[in-house]
């Protein structure tokens, strides 16, 4: 059996975007992603996340139990001398690759070097270019995208505050005096940084991830980001919503749902009569799905900032426990968790507006409802498609417990 070994290198230092690669796309750290591709791999025998960052490892290591992958998910501790600014990537990959051998007793055929700054590489792009070395013959192989952009750069000398008229830009894939048409202009690729494949024992021998004859491999444009600063981080997390595979958990996935409840279990409204009585408006249908989530045996919980006796009637209503008034929604969870022995990484926290993103940081599955806060939606794993008090509740418990929840497709009237 051949042994395909991915390796994530994921720093806990990040001078661009400072702890990146734990940093939230699409409701999932970016280290989880990459884990998330690499399992999903037919080819990919184990992976090893290189880190010096113990909260990566917890975090890189709870998504390959959360894909029930855990025993292909391996952490190595990356020394310090490999672990710098200038440290290359083939260091990382070199050092995590003797760590598993060491421990394994196996001997890496072919090794795959994984980013976590690519978040939306996908498994498909794994096996392809793994793929490329281990069944294909070549000695390496890249993920590239087609490219047809006309590149310059300034001459030498010219300073960047050159201008046209001084004859300071030079073309670098074209001649300035001649622009042909893309379609008869050479094909040209751009390194995408997401992800390469070597055969281990010729990476041993040159110590750099291009040696032989190195196989190009296609993926899709559209999905080609790399996050170096903040507007990448961004620009990523806008376009989760768009490029992700549409993903809502089952029952299997999930021991808890805590829902906050101004936004989520309401319409965000609040009505005030003379006296000052604050009055709100709720979805039967929240509650319906609330008592078949307690009938399933899932644990429960409203968690809210708001200190206000509809947030305890309601909680009443609903049989359910309620934390309330409550400024650190975040520490609130996590003691909750810790005192109901439930493991964050399976709980499902639904919610709409800002103060409920430290909680969506430190769950498996935080979801945010169709009329929610557009960041909140961005680091969302999952949005419904119902806004906040108008049923959204009920059709995240139909995700949880399947066809006996979900919503009949309405029957054309007969006359």
């Amino acid at each position: 059996m051949t042994t395909v070994l991915a390796v994530i290198p994921a720093r806990g230092g990040s001078k661009g975007v400072p702890g990146k690669n734990l940093a939230a796309v699409g409701g999932l750290p970016l280290v989880a992603r990459a884990v998330r591709a690499c399992t999903g791999s037919s080819l990919v025998t184990d992976v090893v996340v290189s880190t010096d960052d113990p909260a990566i490892a917890d975090a890189a290591l709870a998504a390959g139990a959360a894909l029930g992958a855990a025993g292909r998910v391996h952490c190595v501790e990356r020394p310090a001398g490999i672990a710098g600014d200038t440290a290359t990537s083939e260091s990382a990959v070199l050092h995590a690759m003797d760590a598993y051998e060491a421990t394994h007793g196996r001997t890496v055929d072919v090794v795959l070097l994984v980013q976590c700054t690519s978040p939306f590489l996908t498994h498909e792009d794994i096996d392809r270019v793994a793929s490329a070395v281990a069944k294909d013959g070549a000695d390496t192989a890249v993920a590239v995208a087609p490219f047809h952009a006309f590149v310059w750069r300034r001459s030498p000398g010219a300073g960047a505050s050159a201008r046209a008229a001084d004859g300071g830009g030079r073309g670098v894939n074209h001649d300035k005096s001649h622009r042909p048409r893309r379609q008869d202009r050479p094909e040209d690729f751009l390194e995408t940084g997401a992800a390469y494949a070597m055969d281990a024992r010729g990476l041993r021998v040159h110590g750099h991830r291009f040696f032989g004859r190195t196989a190009l491999v296609e993926t899709d444009p559209a999905r080609v980001l790399e996050i170096d600063d903040p507007h990448d981080l961004a620009r990523a997390r806008a376009l989760a919503p768009l490029l992700d595979p549409a993903a809502v958990p089952t029952h299997a996935d999930v021991d808890a749902v805590v829902l906050d409840f101004d936004g989520t279990q309401t319409d965000d409204r609040v009505l005030v009569d003379s006296d000052g009585r604050e009055l709100v408006a709720v979805h039967r249908g929240d509650g319906l799905g609330i008592a078949a989530l307690r009938r399933a045996g899932l644990k429960l919980l409203i968690l809210s900032t708001e200190q206000n006796p509809v947030v305890a009637a309601r909680a009443r209503k609903l049989n359910l426990p309620v934390l309330h008034g409550i400024d650190r929604k975040d520490a609130a969870l996590k003691r909750w968790c810790e005192e109901n022995e439930v493991a964050p990484e399976r709980v499902l926290y639904a919610g709409n507006d800002v103060n409920d993103l430290p909680c969506f940081g430190m769950v498996g599955w935080p979801v945010a409802v169709a009329s929610a806060h557009d960041s909140v939606r961005a680091a969302a794993r999952a949005v419904t498609t119902s806004p906040g008090g108008a049923g959204a509740i009920r059709e995240i418990a139909a995700w949880l417990l399947g066809p006996t929840l979900s919503t009949p497709t309405p029957s054309t009237p007969t006359r």
